[in-house]
Protein backbone atom coordinates (compact mmCIF):
# COMPACT_ATOMS: atom_id res chain seq x y z
CA UNK A 1 0.00 0.00 0.00
CA UNK A 2 2.70 2.37 0.36
CA UNK A 3 4.60 1.69 -2.48
CA UNK A 4 0.71 2.76 -4.43
CA UNK A 5 0.87 5.83 -2.53
CA UNK A 6 4.18 6.83 -3.31
CA UNK A 7 3.67 5.73 -7.34
CA UNK A 8 0.35 7.92 -6.94
CA UNK A 9 2.68 10.78 -5.43
CA UNK A 10 5.12 10.73 -8.41
CA UNK A 11 2.64 10.86 -10.80
CA UNK A 12 0.87 13.41 -9.01
CA UNK A 13 4.33 15.75 -8.58
CA UNK A 14 4.84 15.12 -12.44
CA UNK A 15 1.52 16.41 -13.53
CA UNK A 16 1.43 19.39 -11.11
CA UNK A 17 5.29 20.18 -12.16
CA UNK A 18 4.55 19.79 -15.65
CA UNK A 19 1.11 22.39 -15.49
CA UNK A 20 3.07 24.91 -13.42
CA UNK A 21 5.23 27.17 -16.36
CA UNK A 22 6.53 29.76 -13.89
CA UNK A 23 6.51 28.77 -10.52
CA UNK A 24 9.23 28.47 -8.41
CA UNK A 25 10.82 24.99 -7.60
CA UNK A 26 11.05 23.75 -4.16
CA UNK A 27 12.90 21.17 -2.96
CA UNK A 28 13.00 18.92 0.80
CA UNK A 29 16.95 19.55 0.63
CA UNK A 30 18.15 22.98 -0.07
CA UNK A 31 20.54 21.70 -3.56
CA UNK A 32 19.83 24.26 -6.32
CA UNK A 33 18.01 22.89 -8.62
CA UNK A 34 19.33 20.61 -12.03
CA UNK A 35 16.34 21.96 -13.87
CA UNK A 36 18.26 24.46 -16.92
CA UNK A 37 14.65 26.26 -17.88
CA UNK A 38 13.76 27.35 -14.50
CA UNK A 39 16.11 30.01 -12.82
CA UNK A 40 15.72 29.88 -9.16
CA UNK A 41 17.38 31.74 -6.31
CA UNK A 42 19.60 30.48 -4.42
CA UNK A 43 18.12 28.74 -1.12
CA UNK A 44 17.88 30.17 2.24
CA UNK A 45 18.57 27.48 4.36
CA UNK A 46 19.79 23.91 4.27
CA UNK A 47 15.97 22.60 4.26
CA UNK A 48 12.87 24.52 2.60
CA UNK A 49 10.38 23.83 5.13
CA UNK A 50 8.51 27.39 4.48
CA UNK A 51 4.94 26.35 5.97
CA UNK A 52 3.40 27.47 3.24
CA UNK A 53 4.81 25.50 0.93
CA UNK A 54 5.46 22.40 2.88
CA UNK A 55 4.90 19.04 0.85
CA UNK A 56 4.40 21.21 -2.44
CA UNK A 57 7.97 20.08 -3.99
CA UNK A 58 8.77 19.90 -6.89
CA UNK A 59 10.70 16.66 -7.25
CA UNK A 60 9.23 13.29 -6.60
CA UNK A 61 13.21 12.66 -5.01
CA UNK A 62 12.20 15.12 -2.36
CA UNK A 63 9.28 13.43 -1.23
CA UNK A 64 11.03 10.26 -0.95
CA UNK A 65 14.15 12.14 0.85
CA UNK A 66 11.59 13.41 3.27
CA UNK A 67 9.63 10.42 3.91
CA UNK A 68 12.65 8.36 4.71
CA UNK A 69 14.32 11.16 7.25
CA UNK A 70 10.72 10.83 8.72
CA UNK A 71 10.78 7.28 9.20
CA UNK A 72 14.66 7.20 10.15
CA UNK A 73 13.84 9.74 13.34
CA UNK A 74 10.60 8.42 14.36
CA UNK A 75 12.27 4.87 13.94
CA UNK A 76 14.69 5.93 16.55
CA UNK A 77 12.92 7.58 18.35
CA UNK A 78 10.18 4.56 18.92
CA UNK A 79 13.64 2.29 19.73
CA UNK A 80 14.50 4.41 22.39
CA UNK A 81 11.39 4.80 23.81
CA UNK A 82 9.47 1.31 23.55
CA UNK A 83 9.74 1.03 27.31
CA UNK A 84 7.37 3.36 28.08
CA UNK A 85 4.28 2.40 28.42
CA UNK A 86 3.31 5.77 27.88
CA UNK A 87 5.19 6.39 24.97
CA UNK A 88 3.17 3.23 23.23
CA UNK A 89 0.01 4.68 24.22
CA UNK A 90 0.57 7.95 23.26
CA UNK A 91 1.85 6.42 20.12
CA UNK A 92 -1.51 4.74 19.12
CA UNK A 93 -3.51 7.16 19.99
CA UNK A 94 -2.07 9.12 17.75
CA UNK A 95 -2.36 6.88 15.12
CA UNK A 96 -5.67 6.10 15.18
CA UNK A 97 -6.66 10.56 15.77
CA UNK A 98 -4.30 10.81 12.52
CA UNK A 99 -6.78 8.21 10.86
CA UNK A 100 -10.09 9.45 12.48
CA UNK A 101 -9.32 12.92 10.71
CA UNK A 102 -8.69 11.60 7.34
CA UNK A 103 -11.78 13.78 5.84
CA UNK A 104 -10.78 16.63 7.81
CA UNK A 105 -9.30 18.56 4.50
CA UNK A 106 -12.35 17.22 2.71
CA UNK A 107 -14.13 19.00 5.28
CA UNK A 108 -12.08 22.10 5.13
CA UNK A 109 -12.06 22.54 1.45
CA UNK A 110 -15.85 22.49 1.14
CA UNK A 111 -16.12 25.08 3.78
CA UNK A 112 -13.09 27.30 1.96
CA UNK A 113 -15.31 26.97 -1.52
CA UNK A 114 -18.90 27.08 -0.17
CA UNK A 115 -19.26 23.99 -2.08
CA UNK A 116 -19.25 20.25 -2.55
CA UNK A 117 -18.50 20.38 -6.41
CA UNK A 118 -16.60 17.54 -7.74
CA UNK A 119 -17.06 15.64 -4.50
CA UNK A 120 -18.91 12.09 -4.70
CA UNK A 121 -21.87 11.70 -2.22
CA UNK A 122 -21.46 7.71 -2.55
CA UNK A 123 -18.34 8.22 -1.65
CA UNK A 124 -19.18 9.30 1.24
CA UNK A 125 -21.81 7.16 2.21
CA UNK A 126 -19.46 4.76 1.97
CA UNK A 127 -16.87 5.88 4.48
CA UNK A 128 -19.72 7.07 6.81
CA UNK A 129 -21.19 3.18 6.39
CA UNK A 130 -17.30 2.17 6.68
CA UNK A 131 -16.72 4.30 9.62
CA UNK A 132 -20.30 3.99 11.59
CA UNK A 133 -19.66 -0.36 11.39
CA UNK A 134 -16.18 -0.18 12.64
CA UNK A 135 -17.12 2.49 15.71
CA UNK A 136 -20.07 -0.17 16.15
CA UNK A 137 -17.81 -3.21 16.24
CA UNK A 138 -15.04 -1.37 18.52
CA UNK A 139 -18.43 -0.02 21.00
CA UNK A 140 -19.62 -3.78 21.02
CA UNK A 141 -16.40 -5.59 21.41
CA UNK A 142 -14.89 -3.21 24.08
CA UNK A 143 -11.79 -2.36 22.36
CA UNK A 144 -9.64 0.75 24.12
CA UNK A 145 -11.93 4.00 24.37
CA UNK A 146 -9.23 5.52 22.28
CA UNK A 147 -10.89 3.64 19.22
CA UNK A 148 -13.97 4.04 19.94
CA UNK A 149 -13.74 7.73 20.82
CA UNK A 150 -11.57 8.45 17.23
CA UNK A 151 -13.97 6.16 15.54
CA UNK A 152 -17.00 8.57 16.68
CA UNK A 153 -15.16 11.49 15.83
CA UNK A 154 -14.82 9.87 12.29
CA UNK A 155 -18.50 9.64 11.48
CA UNK A 156 -19.04 12.98 13.14
CA UNK A 157 -16.56 14.31 10.34
CA UNK A 158 -18.48 12.09 7.71
CA UNK A 159 -21.69 13.31 8.91
CA UNK A 160 -20.16 17.24 8.49
CA UNK A 161 -19.35 16.92 4.82
CA UNK A 162 -22.71 15.36 4.22
CA UNK A 163 -24.08 17.89 6.35
CA UNK A 164 -22.35 20.31 4.15
CA UNK A 165 -23.54 18.62 0.83
CA UNK A 166 -26.92 19.03 1.61
CA UNK A 167 -26.30 22.84 2.52
CA UNK A 168 -24.49 24.19 0.05
CA UNK A 169 -27.20 22.27 -2.65
CA UNK A 170 -29.82 24.10 -1.13
CA UNK A 171 -27.88 27.01 -0.93
CA UNK A 172 -25.68 26.90 -4.51
CA UNK A 173 -23.04 29.29 -4.66
CA UNK A 174 -23.52 32.06 -7.17
CA UNK A 175 -21.50 32.88 -9.97
CA UNK A 176 -19.91 36.14 -9.84
CA UNK A 177 -21.13 38.77 -11.72
CA UNK A 178 -19.54 39.92 -15.22
CA UNK A 179 -18.47 43.65 -15.31
CA UNK A 180 -21.09 45.78 -17.30
CA UNK A 181 -19.62 48.19 -19.68
CA UNK A 182 -21.56 50.95 -21.67
CA UNK A 183 -23.01 50.68 -24.43
CA UNK A 184 -21.28 53.45 -26.32
CA UNK A 185 -18.03 51.91 -25.61
CA UNK A 186 -16.27 50.32 -28.31
CA UNK A 187 -13.32 47.78 -27.91
CA UNK A 188 -10.09 48.78 -29.21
Amino acid sequence: MILTMLLMLKLCTEVRVANELNARRRSFTAADSKDEEVKVAPRRSFLDFDPHHFWQWSSFSDYVQCVLAFTGVAGYITYLSIDSALFVETLGFLAVLTEAMLGVPQLYRNHRHQSTEGMSIKMVLMWTSGDAFKTAYFLLKGAPLQFSVCGLLQVLVDLAILGQAYAFARHPQKPAPHAVHPTGTKAL
